[in-house]
């Protein structure tokens, strides 16, 4: 009972010490956690406008095809791809808002509404920062989240640490694979951007630079509900674009056409939430009832990278966890001399 007493002791001793010692750590590198990044300059990115969507799903569709994904089935017939979230096997969906009884498109009362779901390519992804085997990578210059099938160990890290919920795991992979939306980048070679900016109808979806794209959802927001305005699609050039780097995509380059404008929520989303994004988003219902979430203006990936980085770099977590084992085990060992005695002196002590 005494050894009981004295081993679960020197655990709690122990313990403590271990805790003490990984919270001093934690302190004082938080304290100087590494600075927040920003978008690039020349990052890509989308554009959703919630009041030019129809629902027509043509987005989802184009997204299974260019990725090769396949359909998700969730009716009894299984007549068409009816996903009903984002998952390993679908990177881009369009959800639908529903109040009452629903007369009025982008109504909060007795209305309904859409949008479009998938990766948000943050300035400061935290996919990225709780990533230990550098799977997920932010591309420097165009900014867009890749996803590394073969450096990647399955520990779904990631879709941990994402705000948005997009990372999926593929369930049904031999080898535990990681589903989202790359923006495309696997075409852009080619001269092809996101497909889901090309097949867009009516332009809800729009593609080009960061940049441009805040500059579009501003001049939007400044125009009075119902006005008639341009409204562009596919691709958005960049304000000061050559030739040279228009010819760079495939496609028509002027796709505006006349459209009137919604009655917009002054607020872009992504903008500054959880320290920018480079997919925007605009809508006339809240975004928290559309579905987005309601967070911060800082990226919390600053300061979980720090911190991993300090426990796990150098070794220095596993060798504090080692050391306070160790101290625990030495507490707790008995000598076999000792060991030896004492059982010797209960048989002489029994004979008597």
């Amino acid at each position: 009972m005494t050894s009981r007493r004295n081993f679960l002791c020197g655990c709690l001793v122990g313990g403590a010490v271990v805790a003490i010692v990984v919270l001093v750590v934690l302190i004082s590198e938080m304290a100087c956690a590494r600075d927040i990044l920003v978008l690039p300059p020349e990052g890509l990115g989308l554009l959703y406008d919630a009041t030019l969507c129809v629902g027509c799903q043509a987005c989802v569709a184009a997204c299974k095809r260019v990725n090769e994904n396949p359909a998700e089935f969730t009716a009894v017939d299984k007549l068409w791809d009816t996903p009903l979230d984002t998952s390993g096997h679908t990177f881009n969906l369009i959800k639908m808002y529903r109040h009452g009884t629903m007369e009025t498109k982008d109504a909060e009362q007795n209305g309904f509404s859409f949008m479009k779901t998938s990766c948000m390519h943050c300035a400061d992804p935290s996919c990225v920062s709780a990533c230990p085997v550098s799977a997920m990578t932010k591309d420097p210059v165009t900014g867009v989240v890749g996803y590394d099938a073969d450096a990647c160990i399955g520990c779904r890290y990631c879709v941990a640490a994402c705000p948005f919920g997009i990372p999926k795991y593929q369930y049904d992979s031999p080898t535990g694979k990681i589903g989202k939306c790359e923006l495309c980048r696997h075409r852009h070679k080619d001269g092809h951007y996101s497909a889901c900016a090309e097949v867009c109808p009516t332009g809800a979806t729009l593609f080009g630079r960061t940049e441009d794209l805040l500059a579009e959802a501003k001049r939007r927001l400044a125009l009075k509900p119902g006005e008639w305005t341009q409204m562009p699609r596919g691709r958005l050039p960049a304000k000061d674009e050559t030739p040279e780097a228009a010819a760079k995509w495939k496609g028509l380059l002027d796709q505006h056409y006349e459209a009137q404008v919604g009655n917009y929520l002054q607020h872009v989303y992504g903008e500054k939430e959880y320290g920018g994004t480079q997919v925007l988003k605009l809508s006339a219902v809240n975004f928290q009832k559309v579905g987005m979430p309601d967070l911060p203006p800082k990226s919390s990936a600053a300061t979980s990278e720090t911190i991993q980085h300090t426990l796990y770099g150098g070794l220095v977590m596993p060798l504090v966890v080692l050391a306070g084992l160790t101290w625990v085990a030495k507490r707790n060992v008995v000598a076999d001399d000792d060991t030896h005695a004492k059982t010797h002196d209960k048989t002489a002590k029994g004979g008597q």
